[in-house]
């Protein structure tokens, strides 16, 4: 069974940037919810601030971004191997 890399990356996208959004909001109704990991988001992708309502939604884009690439890769390396070792199980 081979996987649809667009839909992939679309599902992987919208889990992890709603995720970041997910915690950010819940970080700014209350403080201190999340912060080792909003921390970790605003090392990882640059210029944003994930304790703000506008950095929520930055951090939301990029995770959507991130997660799109991420999905992408993944169905491709999975679709690669599939076609190289077919039949094994």
């Amino acid at each position: 069974m081979r996987l649809n890399i667009l839909a992939l990356s679309l599902t992987f996208g919208l889990l992890w940037g709603a995720a970041i959004l997910f915690v950010a909001v819940a970080n700014l109704i209350w403080p201190g919810y999340g912060r080792a990991f909003l921390d970790l988001i605003a090392s990882l992708y640059p210029g944003i601030n994930v304790g703000s309502g506008t950095g929520a939604i930055a951090g939301m884009l990029y995770g959507f971004v991130d997660g799109a690439i991420g999905g992408a890769l993944f169905g491709w390396l999975y679709n690669l191997l599939v076609r190289r070792f077919p039949g094994v199980a």
